[in-house]
């Protein structure tokens, strides 16, 4: 069991670069995460919105004459990264209108190898007034010109769910049941009944020991309209509370739950490993049911120039995977392919270090490629973590 919060003894910390302990409040001796066995149906279940993206390629939205089509979101990726890089059995929830657009995201969806059985088939009313599937546009950017999205996806079947409409008693029960389940704060934000659905979900999954993800991801475009950062945090601080790990990046933390990261700028222009690590502390004491806890460390140099790394807390541990500076053709992606790889690492039992290496290495590979999903390999995954070169393989 989890002990009560004490004052912060004297500990050796593994950073150099450590908080002075003043500056910290609280010691917390995390419980470790329990990995039910491989007797169910899938590793991996997912819930989300999963969109039609249309991407200009080296071109702009505005001046596009023609575009080439993805299917990407953000908590779908994660389970298809686990498919296709990592070849586990994972699958998505979710909701389509039932036309051919919505036929199109469930090919790509079949391509990927994602089991489809757990989609709901919405009627369509011949125009989209009443239901419709999203639409992504979404630019790479490059050098000074950064990336850009422009979402289209108000009504679409997905963001109408409402609790009742997934059998989460069988869909986590002896029936199937899933080792590891992953949601996170897009599909929380798509409506007030995605956000109690993602509760219901969750309820379920505790009810069976399945351990929860959530990826914080704000995006100020879902939230705007609906009451901005503060709704933001009131029904993300709720739904926290339920969960096993908990990711985000350097602005998630404080948008989603009000916690800062101390020292660095409005641009990220420097990340303080010593300000993640007190923050991470911060979250793990504020949210007591948190087993892990981890954050993607970026520093944009330019569109088409990022450091990329990450820290995580787990087990009182931190551990930080120094940012290496990586090219970038398409950075939409990126963090869901660091949760896509921390997840496996956890599944396959390959113990923390190795999780988070295989997280940040898997975020790397997939920003090198165009589309959301990743398009890497294991072997390209295991052959980066021991620090392989680009040089051609052949």
């Amino acid at each position: 069991m989890r002990s009560c919060i004490l004052p912060l003894p004297d500990k050796t910390w593994p950073l150099p670069d450590r908080p002075r302990r003043s500056e910290l409040k609280y010691w917390l001796t995390m419980n470790p995460l329990s990995i039910p066995d491989s007797k169910r149906r899938w590793d991996c279940l997912s819930l989300g919105e999963v969109m039609l993206r249309l991407d200009p390629g080296e071109g702009r939205v505005h001046t596009a004459r023609q575009f080439q089509l993805w299917e990407g979101g953000g908590e779908y990726n994660v389970a298809r990264g686990l498919r296709r890089c990592f070849g586990l059995q994972a699958a998505i929830a979710t909701a389509l209108a039932d036309n051919p657009v919505g036929r199109l995201v469930e090919d790509f969806i079949l391509q990927g190898g994602v089991d489809s059985s757990l989609i709901r088939w919405v009627p369509y009313d011949g125009v989209g007034r009443t239901v419709r599937n999203g639409l992504n546009f979404t630019e790479r950017g490059f050098g000074v010109r950064a990336a850009a999205g422009c979402s289209d996806r108000g009504h679409t079947a997905i963001s109408q769910v409402k609790p009742g409409d997934f059998n989460w008693e069988s869909i986590f029960g002896a029936e199937n049941g899933s080792r590891w389940f992953h949601t996170g704060g897009i599909f929380a934000a798509l409506s007030a009944s995605t956000a109690d659905v993602t509760v219901e979900a969750m309820d379920a999954a505790r009810k069976y020991s399945t351990p929860i993800s959530y990826d914080l991801n704000f995006r100020d475009s879902l939230w705007k309209s609906i009451g901005g950062k503060t709704k933001a945090q009131e029904v993300n601080r709720a739904i926290v509370r339920k969960v096993d790990a908990l990711l985000g990046n350097e602005e998630d933390f404080s948008a989603m739950l009000g916690i800062a990261i101390k020292g660095v700028s409005e641009d990220f222009a420097e990340l303080p490993i010593a300000g993640y690590e007190e923050m991470l502390r911060e979250v793990a004491g504020a949210y007591p049911n948190l087993k892990l806890v981890a954050s993607t460390l970026r520093t944009v140099h330019s569109a088409s120039r990022n450091g990329w790394g990450a820290i995580a807390l787990y087990e009182d541990k931190i551990i930080h995977v120094p940012q290496r500076d990586i090219d970038i053709l398409d950075r939409v992606g990126g963090g869901d392919s660091f949760a896509s790889g921390l997840i496996y690492g956890l599944l396959a039992g390959k113990g923390i270090d190795w999780a988070v290496r295989c997280g940040v290495a898997h975020g790397a590979l997939a920003m090198t490629t165009p589309g959301d999903t990743s398009m890497a390999t294991f072997a390209e995954v295991e052959r980066l973590m021991k620090g392989g070169s680009a040089r051609i393989a052949r």
